[in-house]
Parts: C-alpha cells; sequence; structure tokens
C-alpha cells in the first residue's frame, strides 16, 4: 500500500481571502452586537468616541469613522444620531461624549468577544501574524491611495 503526502498547498492571500475573512469576522461581531440592540457602525463609532483622549465634535467623529469604514458621511451623522438617542453619547456644547451606558455598552462587547477572539486567533504562530500584519497594512495603505485617486 503506497501512501502519497497531502498536495494541498496553503492558500495565498489575495483580494477575495480577505474579503472572506472580514465578513467572517464581522460577522461574529455583529451576532454579538445585535445581542444589545447594536449595529456595526453605531459600535465603531462609539468606540471612536470611547477611545478618544478628550470628547471629540461630530465633525471628528464623522473623519475618523469615515478614515475606518469608508462610510458615507451622512450615514456617519445618522449613526451620531442614533448613538444620542440612545444615549450611549450626549452632546456638551459642541462635543459629544460617551455616556457611563456607553462605555459600558464597549467593555460588556468586549468582555463578550474576547474569547471568541482567542479561539479564533488562538494557535496562530506569531511570525505568522506578523507577516500577516505586514501584508494586511501594505494592502490597506495600497487600497487608501486608490480610493483618494478616485475621489479627485
Amino acid at each position: 500500500m503506497t501512501t502519497t503526502a497531502s498536495t494541498t498547498a496553503a492558500p495565498i492571500a489575495d483580494a477575495r481571502a480577505l474579503g472572506l475573512a472580514h465578513y467572517a469576522a464581522r460577522g461574529v461581531l455583529e451576532r454579538v452586537l445585535a445581542l444589545h440592540g447594536t449595529t456595526f457602525q453605531q459600535q465603531v463609532t462609539l468606540r471612536a468616541a470611547v477611545t478618544a483622549d478628550a470628547p471629540q465634535t461630530p465633525d471628528d467623529l464623522v473623519t475618523q469613522v469615515r478614515g475606518s469604514l469608508k462610510a458615507d458621511p451622512a450615514d456617519i451623522r445618522a449613526t451620531l444620531d442614533e448613538l444620542l438617542a440612545k444615549q450611549l453619547l450626549v452632546a456638551e456644547g459642541t462635543h459629544l461624549r460617551p455616556t457611563d451606558a456607553g462605555r459600558e455598552l464597549i467593555g460588556t462587547v468586549g468582555a463578550e468577544t474576547a474569547p471568541i477572539t482567542a479561539r479564533i486567533w488562538g494557535g496562530i504562530p506569531a511570525e505568522d501574524l506578523t507577516a500577516a500584519g505586514r501584508v494586511l497594512a501594505l494592502v490597506t495603505e495600497r487600497a487608501n491611495a486608490e480610493l483618494a485617486a478616485l475621489a479627485d
């Protein structure tokens, strides 16, 4: 009886692989967020406010979220209105700051996703994560440059 070694080659990173990984991970997060009646864009926007060193203006948050999600500014402003209506953000003059409920939500979601994240990322060799990080940073830089060129 003859045995043959597996001829399955390691997958090559490409746009499809990146997209599949992104949507799989985002799907996990969105399931957790749904338990709290929160959308992905609301969570990204609220996290930007929670992690800021100082209260942000609506324009500051729109700029930051747009840089991350490439979302339409009008959609981000609608998200800010939703977060204000849910009392997860509060207006103080011309600035917005997260409420205790907003900070608590970000903390709760982080705690609920931490074990899932550990299972997803656990056991991946450090050198693989370093190489993937370099590639993803380069892809992000190039894609951002292409978006900027398309906007001109």
